[in-house]
């Protein structure tokens, strides 16, 4: 089977090199950065090309070329990229976070008889997937709730964290508006709001926060409440939240000193250096996946937890691991022909289906990412 992967950074990389282990795959990583790409010139069975990304009808033209498609894009090039390639007729794996609704194109993508997989990371995406395998136990669901963040190993003052991910999207996290669901309906909450701490164990005290991670869920599965939080050391929400209210995170433009600039740019400039992971660095991974409700007549509550840490030995960040391990169970999913659902799918219905969700569960165990309760 012939694969492409769109985008070959801190989580692309990764999934170039598991779906590489296979040896049933001719992978084509594609990227912008000569950088990411020289990083897999030596992985056998993949071939590297440098390709302008943001324009859609090449990302169009490069899946055409292939049986199956890994889009691994920052989010805000997300939307257009999965629309190329459904308008190609490809299947696809989507781990881009786009603002965007990708289930708009399920349609689309139905009628050419394309089985696409979006938001299939590690939250939205194995959260998602565990929450409605919870859900098929229960004959009343009453609660859902996810805990989720990826952490520097070691915090350091004065932000504790460090960007494991697309740096563009953690600051989506900070500042998009989050949908929760609240007594039966969806309502609007302000991300960096509704601070709690939990304790984890092997992590300790970390705070939460709302986030606009429910995303499809509050769409597919059905309770009276729902809510993502993102994780983080304790004390970083303040930060946060004091920098978008003094307007550094707005994307309009400002004029200074004759010139117009977008405090956004700005502030990405002088954050993401401090955020860089270093070299050594290890970073870890927590989730926790709680769901309530009722079986038999008695209440009941599934806690699923997971605690990733960094592969020394394959040197490969635990974000990577859990995002990228996920996004490549779907692709051999599809490819093995356990999962055929047609037009957009998000991943709860991996967790719906039984089959599906033991072999994603597998895939995940056979490389170490180990979800407890399960």
């Amino acid at each position: 089977m012939k694969a492409v992967v769109f985008g070959c950074g801190l989580v692309g990389g990764a999934m170039v090199r598991d779906l590489a282990k296979d040896r049933e795959f001719e992978i084509t990583a594609i990227d912008a950065n000569e950088a990411a790409l020289q990083t897999l010139a030596d992985v056998p069975g993949v071939t590297t090309q440098a390709a302008n990304l943001h324009h859609a009808p090449t990302v169009g033209r490069l899946a055409r070329e292939h049986d199956i498609a890994v889009l691994a894009l920052p989010g805000h090039m997300g939307f257009q990229s999965l629309a190329a390639i459904i308008e190609a007729g490809r299947n696809v794996v989507d781990i881009s976070f786009m603002p965007e609704d990708p289930t708009a194109l399920h349609d689309a993508a139905k009628l050419l008889g394309v089985t696409a997989i979006t938001d299939c990371g590690v939250a939205p995406g194995l959260s998602h997937a565990l929450a409605a395998h919870a859900t098929t136990l229960l004959d009343e669901v009453k609660s859902i709730a996810i805990y989720v963040g990826g952490l520097p190993r070691t915090p350091e003052p004065p932000w504790n964290y460090r960007v494991v991910f697309s740096a563009v999207d953690v600051l989506e996290e900070y500042t998009r508006p989050a949908r929760i669901m609240r007594e039966g309906k969806v309502v609007l909450k302000d991300a960096l709001t509704e601070v709690e701490q939990l304790d984890f164990a092997g992590v300790g005290k970390l705070e939460a926060f709302i986030s606009d991670g429910l995303r499809s869920l509050v769409n597919v599965l059905k309770a009276d409440e729902m809510v993502e939080k993102t994780l983080r050391y304790p004390g970083h929400a303040d930060k946060m939240r004091a920098l978008r209210e003094a307007g550094l995170f707005s994307k309009g433009e400002l004029e200074v000193r004759g010139g117009k600039v977008r405090p956004l740019d700005v502030a990405a400039a002088l954050l993401f250096p401090q955020w860089k992971m270093r070299e050594g660095e290890e970073d870890v991974t927590v989730m926790r996946v709680a769901v309530g409700g009722v079986k038999d007549g008695a209440e009941l509550e599934f806690t699923y937890d997971m605690l990733d840490a960094f592969d020394r030995e394959g040197d490969v960040s635990s974000m990577a691991r859990t995002t990228g391990y996920t996004g490549t169970a779907a692709v051999r999913l599809i490819r093995d022909g356990v999962f055929t659902r047609k037009g957009v799918s998000t991943p709860e219905y991996l967790g719906l289906d039984a089959a599906c969700f033991a072999a994603l569960m597998g895939h995940l165990a056979k490389r170490g990412v180990v979800v407890s309760g399960v």
